[in-house]
C-alpha cells in the first residue's frame, strides 16, 4: 500500500510540475500582438476570386490609412507589372470588423475597427487571362511593417496598354524599406506621419476615432486561469486520497487486533497445562 501511495504521489507531483511549466510558457508566449497593425481588412476583388470584367482600379482596404510612400504593384500572368500608380480612396464601413492588439502599459489591449481605408491602385491594362497578384508594402502608425499580397484570376477580355505607357520597374522607396525593417527613425521622415517605436504604447491610428475600443485584458489571462484551476484540482485530489486511505485502515486493524488478541488466550491456557504437570509431581513422588 505504501509503494502504491508513493507512486501516486510521484505521478501527481509530475502533473503539477507539468502544469506549472505550462503556466510559465503561457506567460512568456504573448510577446507579440495577435495581428499586425494597419493590416489589410478586405479588397476588391477579394483574394482567390475570379474577375470577368476589366477593372480600372483595385481597392485594398486597410484598418488605417497607408503611409504616403507605401508601395503597390500588380503583376500579370507573365510576371510583368500592369499597375499605374495609386491614390487614397473614400473610407467605407467594413462588413466584418477587424480586431487588432496594441501594447498599453505592458498589456495587450484589443481595438475593434469597423472602417476600411482604401488604397486605389490603377490597372493600366489587362494583357491576358490568368493569375494576377497585387502586392503591397507600408508601415503602420506604430512602426510595424504591413506587407502582403492578394491573388485572383482574370478571365475577362484583354485590353491594350495606354499610348506611351511602359511597365513600371521601380521598387519600394528606400526610406520605406528602412522603416519596414525597423531601421527607420521615429520622426516623421519622408512619410509625413509620425512613426512610433515598435512595442511602445500606440496612439489610435489616423481615422480610428470612430472605432470601438474594447476593455483591456491580458492576452494570457484565460489560459493562465485554466492552468491554475487544474493545478488546484490536482492538489486537492492529492490531499484527499491519503485521507481516504487513512480512514479505511482502522477498519482492517480490528480484525488484526482480534487475531493478536487470541495470543493472550493461548498464553493463558499455558499456565493451566503447566499447573497440571506440577500436580503430577507429587504423585510420582508418592510412588517412589
Amino acid at each position: 500500500m505504501r509503494s502504491k501511495l508513493v507512486t501516486v504521489r510521484k505521478a501527481l507531483s509530475r502533473v503539477v510540475a507539468a502544469l506549472a511549466a505550462t503556466l510559465v510558457v503561457s506567460l512568456l508566449l504573448p510577446v507579440a500582438p495577435a495581428s499586425a497593425h494597419g493590416q489589410l481588412a478586405t479588397s476588391t476583388p477579394l483574394k482567390g476570386t475570379v474577375v470577368r470584367k476589366p477593372l480600372t482600379q483595385l481597392a485594398l482596404y486597410f484598418t488605417e490609412k497607408p503611409a504616403s510612400n507605401a508601395h503597390f504593384a500588380i503583376s500579370g500572368p507573365d510576371g510583368s507589372r500592369v499597375d499605374n500608380g495609386w491614390s487614397y480612396g473614400e473610407p467605407k464601413r467594413l462588413d466584418k470588423p477587424v480586431t487588432e492588439y496594441f501594447m498599453v502599459n505592458g498589456v495587450f489591449e484589443p481595438r475593434l475597427y469597423h472602417t476600411g481605408f482604401p488604397a486605389m491602385v490603377t490597372v493600366a491594362h489587362w494583357p491576358a487571362k490568368g493569375r494576377y497578384t497585387a502586392s503591397y508594402l507600408s508601415v503602420a502608425s506604430d512602426g510595424e511593417a504591413v506587407r502582403g499580397e492578394v491573388t485572383f484570376d482574370y478571365q475577362g477580355p484583354g485590353t491594350a496598354a495606354p499610348a506611351g505607357w511602359s511597365a513600371p520597374t521601380a521598387g519600394p522607396d528606400p526610406t520605406l524599406l528602412a522603416q519596414a525593417e525597423g531601421e527607420g527613425s521615429t520622426s516623421s521622415g519622408a512619410t509625413g506621419s509620425p512613426i512610433a517605436p515598435t512595442g511602445a504604447p500606440a496612439s489610435p491610428p489616423a481615422g480610428a476615432a470612430e472605432e470601438q475600443r474594447d476593455g483591456g485584458f491580458p492576452a494570457w489571462l484565460i489560459p493562465a486561469l485554466i492552468v491554475v484551476t487544474v493545478a488546484v484540482l490536482v492538489l486537492v485530489a492529492a490531499r484527499r486520497r491519503p485521507a481516504t486511505r487513512a480512514a479505511t485502515t482502522p477498519s482492517r486493524r480490528p480484525a488484526g487486533s482480534a487475531g493478536k488478541g487470541s495470543t493472550p488466550g493461548r498464553s493463558a491456557a499455558m499456565p493451566a497445562g503447566k499447573s497440571g504437570k506440577r500436580s503430577s509431581g507429587p504423585v510420582r513422588r508418592g510412588r517412589r
